[in-house]
This record gives structure tokens, sequence and C-alpha cells, in this order.
């Protein structure tokens, strides 16, 4: 659906460019475009290598365990149908800690390794279970102490302060993993009260 958008929008623009007579202009906005895309590129590969270095270096001291460890609580709460040991609950909380850190590519590798995992206890393979749905609401909306990455977006782009969203940002996602945690848990209730 997404290429249908983009290729929407290309078209559109090359025949407005056409029927305003100034046709250059797409081509100067392609070569542009593309100019900027490589610069960020590059800057953001630099940036993508020195935290993605700095969360190896965290997880060889311990912190990021550390990080999971103070989360277990929380994960039982959250995620009761999956047995304690199991590989899923590690990917969670590896998951949710790279999130944490602000490190959302990081994360990525776990979130595809704990969903796998919790597809791997779940009774209906044609449904999402529970745990998985948690999981998924969590992973969206999971509370960021530190947004490297968009510290790094804001960096490359000649910010004079990059960290100045540090407090906004630490805000947003606690709201934003509370209304998810609460959604999840109402609308689960809901659901089976309605299959009563």
């Amino acid at each position: 659906m997404i290429n249908i958008v983009w290729v929407l929008l290309i078209l559109s623009g090359i025949v407005l460019a056409g029927l305003t007579g100034k046709p250059e202009v797409v081509t100067q906005s392609a070569f542009s475009a593309a100019t900027v895309a490589v610069k960020y590129s590059l800057e953001l590969a630099g940036i993508m290598s020195f935290w993605l270095g700095m969360m190896k270096i965290a997880e060889a001291a311990g912190l990021v365990e550390s990080l999971a460890r103070i989360m277990k609580p929380l994960t039982r709460y959250l995620f009761p149908s999956v047995p304690a040991n199991h590989p899923a609950m590690g990917a969670i909380l590896m998951n949710l800690s790279a999130n944490i850190l602000g490190l959302g590519n990081a994360a990525t590798p776990f979130g595809l390794k704990a969903m796998q995992e919790l597809q791997s206890i779940n009774n209906d393979k044609e449904t999402a279970s529970d745990a998985m749905c948690t999981f998924l609401a969590l992973n969206t909306g999971c509370i960021t102490l530190m947004p490297t990455m968009i510290i790094g977006l804001r960096f490359s782009a000649g910010s004079r302060n990059p960290t100045e969203i540090v407090g906004t940002t630490l805000f947003a996602t606690a709201v934003g993993m509370t209304l998810a945690i609460i959604a999840d848990k109402t609308f689960r209730r809901i659901f089976r009260q309605v299959q009563r």
C-alpha cells in the first residue's frame, strides 16, 4: 500500500511540474534529495555504530542485564502466561532494555526473536496470544530514557542543542507506555466479557 502512495506522490509531482512548465524542478529536487539522503545516511551510520557499540559495552558490563533484572517484576505481571525462564522472556527483556536506552534498531532483532518465541508457546497459531499483543503494545509505546537516534538526527541536522528533547521525550514515552498498558489490559478485559 505504501508503495502505491509513493508512486502517486512521485507521479503527481512530475505531472504538476509538467503542467507548470518547470520539469527541471523534478530533476533538481531528485538530485538534491539524494545528496541529502546520502549525507544523513553516512552521519547516522557513524552515530548508530557508536551507540550499538555502547550497547555492546553496556551488555558486556552487565548494565543491560541489571536493567532486565529491575524490570523482571513488571514483566512477570504483564506476561503471566510466559514461563519465567522461557527464552521469550529473555528476548522481551532485551528488547525493552534496548528501547529504554533509545536504540530502536538494536531492539528490532530482540523483538523479532521475542515474537518467534511467543509464537512457539501460542496454542492458536492463527491468532496472536495475549502475551504477543501485550509485547506489541509495549514495544510500540516503550518508555525511552535517552533518545539516542533522535539526538543523532538532530545533531546531523545542525541543531544547536540536540539533547534538549530528552525531558519531553521521557515524558511523552512514559505517558505512551502507561496508556499502552492500560489499553491492553482494558481491551482484554472487555473482550473476555463479550466472549462470555
